[in-house]
């Protein structure tokens, strides 16, 4: 038995409670025990004195990149690259990774003024194997030692786009599985000190592996439920993995299957999105899956008890994966879901499609957006829109492309600013009530909640989330977050 005494309650359902505090919140056998005003039980068992502090229900990330965004550690920023040539600099300065390579992260190149080409990237990295992945992680540039390494040739501009780009990224994700796993728990707990419980990790490899090894080492941070891509989609059917099963062999069920992912269209940055109106006159981007095709992969994970996860970014492609799960009876999820008609809003309601977004990604590409995409007459980056129409909102960072920090994500939902500048689209803000609930694993339309019986899954915040300003969201401390009552992280 745990008590925690003196904290105020904030989250979905708090509103219900007798008083507006302080609590006292009893914790027994991993769930939540009992919830009495503070001092009317005698605490029990080991006490966490949370007086002045706020409890929330833990929080949880929605798409992550586990060994992406852990490698970020031996990766040069390249986010505030100016151009081409400022970004080939970064990385020629940058220390080798531990197999002798270069290798960057983060760049924006959409709104250069000068085009990457390989003869520059050349000139400044010489013969040491050098690669640059965009911060939408659909391309990346490569010198032509990293390219005679891969087996492979780009065209003048050294750049590699979508499948090409995200194979060649699988082989820089295969590193030694303990300098990996080392990461993976370092990244583990500093989303812990934020408040995180749970994620979703959509790594583009048999996930399954590397969680039954992890666990078998120990890890005991948060909660996962695991991506299968389509490639490996047979051998998940094959060996019966279902939605919500625990990894196999493991004494434990922390680890979850979770969905199949699909990638059906391209993204903003490298201008592949799939949209209804054209970039530049006659390019409107790609489908990456052909409509009939992502019918027959919905049909068998459905069949074969997998939720789906539809990544789609352009109005184009939006519309094609609602009509694929309308054609399937799937359920699950759209993955960002950053373009989208306005006739297509309601459509996610009324199939039970949950909108997966990352409200940071509005505000890293709100300048591209406004010039890539102006001439689009869909709702760019909608959120107050779907949650309006009934849908069931879950945030997340899709790290690395943004940092795994739920505060930052529901700081940008709320306010749809950052660094000074004016709202982007204020229109499309939700309030900090449903931010904080779409940032619950069971997300806005039925958050998680402080109540008897649920997990006691839990953060303890210095400050009340509900009231602060998007300074304070963003630099939130986190006191202690629990784990099925179990500390991991302060205390």
């Amino acid at each position: 038995m745990t008590t925690i005494t003196g904290a105020f309650l904030r989250g979905p359902g708090a509103e219900m409670l007798p008083t507006s505090g302080p609590f006292d919140v009893f914790l027994e056998s991993g769930e939540i025990a009992d919830i009495a005003p503070a001092g009317v039980l005698r605490p029990r068992g080991e006490i966490l004195d949370a007086a002045g502090r706020f409890l929330i229900p833990g929080l949880w990330d929605h798409h992550v990149h586990t060994t992406q965004w852990a490698l970020t550690a031996q990766r040069a920023d390249l986010g505030g690259a100016e151009s081409a040539a400022h970004a080939a600099r970064l990385v020629a300065a940058s220390d080798l990774v531990p197999d002798g390579r270069r290798v960057g992260a983060g760049y924006r190149d959409a709104l250069w003024a000068e085009t990457p080409t390989l003869a520059l990237l050349d000139e400044l990295t010489g013969e040491t194997p050098t690669y640059l992945l965009n911060a939408d992680a659909h391309s990346m540039w490569l010198n032509s030692a990293a390219q005679r390494r891969e087996g492979i040739s780009t065209e003048a501009d050294g750049i590699l786009r979508e499948e090409p780009a995200f194979e060649v990224s699988k082989r820089l994700n295969a590193v030694d599985p303990d300098v990996g796993d080392r990461l993976v728990t370092r990244m583990a707990k500093e989303a812990a000190s934020r408040g995180v419980v749970g994620i979703v990790d959509l790594d583009m490899a048999w996930n399954e592996e590397s969680w039954m090894r992890r666990l078998a080492a120990g890890f005991d941070t948060l909660r996962v439920e695991f991506g299968v891509y389509p490639d490996l989609l047979p051998r998940a059917l094959a060996e019966g993995l279902r939605t919500g099963d625990p990894v196999r062999g493991a004494d434990s069920d922390l680890v979850t299957v979770g969905p199949l992912k699909v990638i059906t269209d391209g993204s903003l940055g490298t201008r592949t999105a799939a949209v209804t109106h054209p970039y530049d006159g006659h390019d409107h981007g790609l489908l990456t899956v052909r409509p009939a095709e992502l019918r027959e992969l919905m049909a068998a994970a459905t069949a074969g008890g997998l939720r789906c996860a539809i990544h789609a970014i352009g109005d184009e492609a939006n519309s094609r994966a609602l009509d694929a799960f309308a054609a399937t009876g799937a359920w699950g999820s759209i993955e960002h879901a950053q373009l989208v008609a306005h006739a297509d809003i309601p459509r996610f309601a009324r199939l039970g499609v949950a909108a997966s977004v990352q409200p940071e990604h509005a505000l890293d590409d709100r300048d591209m957006a406004d010039a890539l995409w102006a001439g689009q007459t869909s709702i760019a980056y909608p959120m107050r829109s779907l949650v309006d129409a009934g849908a069931t909102l879950l945030l997340g960072s899709d790290a690395p492309v943004s940092p795994l920090d739920p505060w930052a994500a529901i700081a940008a939902a709320v306010f749809r600013a950052r660094d000074g500048r004016e709202p982007w689209r204020p229109e499309e803000t939700v309030d900090a009530m449903t931010a904080l609930g779409a940032s619950t694993r069971a997300g806005s339309a039925s958050p998680d909640a402080l109540t008897p019986g649920a997990p006691a899954d839990i953060a303890m915040c210095d400050i009340d989330p509900m009231t602060a300003d998007d300074p304070a969201l963003r630099a939130m401390r986190v006191s202690a977050t629990l784990l099925a009552g179990r500390l991991t992280y302060g205390g």
